[in-house]
């Protein structure tokens, strides 16, 4: 209770960033989760699984390349503990035009190739074509959205996550109702199915990355772009690479390891245990949301107290940010163990499925609090620029521990999808104490940007 007391400002920062964060990620989550949902009532389970794949997709493409913003984030926060409020806009500046390039170069391709992109997938024709339709479409967006990433990443660098949130909650407001009105045909609107949906998410994204750019032109006392800056220079947009290209290569590596997590269930076992397996991962993904949302305030508020010239107090945020990571991590894992049926059931009605989660559950359960940590230290270093050792010992983590263990125990131990998540906890515990003594040492603090 004295450390609540005592750091009741700290608390209530770290809180005041994370919460709006949590929220806009599950709104996030929610504008490719729409689609789905709606297109399942109104045109049927081949829309549903044409939609589905094509989203899949989508946000493989926007967790690699969305990661390019956390040196953005990094040298912002920074900036702004210095109260150099010139690099702070330059930079900003920079990374918008950066993501514009890297967004308008992944939407040709992904317009383009589309059909062999979807061509992994392996559905009926109509379907297929569905999900070219529906990816070409949604592919438009994707420079857009890239800008919408790239100013919220400038926004949270200082402290503020209220703003995007409230802009996220607004794409999802107009993301709904387009698609009621396109793909049924309400009114003056033409019925469009599975276009309409697309179109409507398109339209959407427009619509938040120009909110986004009259929220940047606007300004306050610390952040506004100014059209001058835009172009690309050497000596503002070569640090922002190396940051930022790390973390990407870093997400780029981690999907591809669940990937092949995915591949490794589907080969070996039944269809009941990869149904499993994808529930859990839908179960991980809510549950860590607060873990990422902390992990933001870490690396905002750790970046800024540098700014400050104050390692002891980026030291002492991201202790606080870890205690406050851990708490939630026993408190939803102990949930889960403590009521897996219940857990189950809100996420599947088959019995069979329903079975291995019961079982899987306390797994994952006792996971949590190691996964949570691993997430917030990691966010941590990440604000302090040390993006390329995250990169190597998460890279390290997933590929010389996590991925082998899966297939052993998948293969040859019999232990069904639990497999997954005991090589995770096993994975997760031995890097975090590696990441805790990189943290603890403290050399991230001398890390110039």
């Amino acid at each position: 209770m004295n450390i609540l007391k005592n750091n009741k400002a700290l608390i209530l920062s770290i809180l005041t960033i994370s919460l709006p964060a949590i929220i806009e990620m599950g709104l996030n989550t929610l504008v490719g989760l729409s689609d789905t949902i709606l297109l399942s009532f109104f045109v049927g389970e081949e829309a549903l699984a044409a939609a589905g794949n094509a989203n899949q997709i989508i946000f493989t493409v926007i967790l690699i390349f969305s990661s390019f913003n956390v040196g953005a984030t990094a040298i912002i926060s920074r900036s702004f503990g210095e109260k150099n409020y010139k690099r702070l806009n330059d930079t900003s500046c920079q990374n918008l035009s950066l993501n514009i390039i890297i967004g308008f170069i992944i939407m040709l391709l992904t317009y383009i190739f589309a059909k062999d992109i979807m061509g992994v997938f392996n559905v009926d024709n109509k379907v297929f074509d569905m999900g070219v339709t529906f990816l070409r479409i949604t592919s438009l967006s994707l420079v857009f959205m890239f800008f919408s990433f790239a100013a919220s990443a400038s926004l949270r660098g200082i402290g503020n996550t209220m703003t995007p949130m409230l802009i996220t909650t607004t794409v999802n407001v107009i993301n709904i109702i387009l698609n009621i009105l396109l793909i049924k045909g309400i009114g003056i609107f033409p019925e469009m199915g599975i276009k309409g949906s697309a179109v409507a998410t398109t339209i959407s994204r427009i619509l938040g990355a120009a909110i986004y750019l009259i929220v940047l032109l606007r300004g306050d006392s610390y952040l506004k772009i100014h059209a001058f800056a835009l172009k690309l220079k050497k000596e503002i947009i070569l640090p922002l690479w190396k940051l930022s290209s790390a973390a990407g290569v870093e997400q780029f590596l981690t999907q591809t390891a669940f990937f092949l997590s995915g591949v490794i269930v589907t080969e070996f076992l039944g269809t009941s245990q990869e149904a499993g397996f994808r529930v859990l991962l839908s179960i991980e993904q809510i549950s860590i949301m607060p873990a990422i949302g902390i992990s933001i305030a870490a690396a905002t508020l750790v970046g800024k107290a540098l700014g400050e010239g104050d390692p002891k107090k980026a030291h002492f945020t991201g202790y606080v940010c870890f205690g406050m990571g851990i708490f939630w991590g026993v408190f939803i894992g102990a949930f889960f163990i403590a009521f897996p049926s219940f857990v189950a059931g809100l996420f599947t009605p088959q019995p069979e499925v329903i079975a291995i989660l019961v079982g899987a559950l306390f797994v994952v359960g006792v996971d949590q609090p190691f996964l949570n940590y691993i997430f917030i230290v990691s966010g941590a270093l990440r604000g302090a620029g040390d993006t390329i050792t995250v990169m190597v010992l998460t890279s390290l983590r997933l590929w010389v521990l996590f991925l082998p263990l899966t297939f052993v125990s998948v293969k040859y131990l019999g232990m069904g999808v639990n497999s997954v998540w005991v090589a995770e906890i096993i994975s997760v515990i031995i890097f975090s104490l590696v990441m805790h003594l990189r943290f603890a040492r403290g050399k991230w603090t001398q890390i110039k940007l």
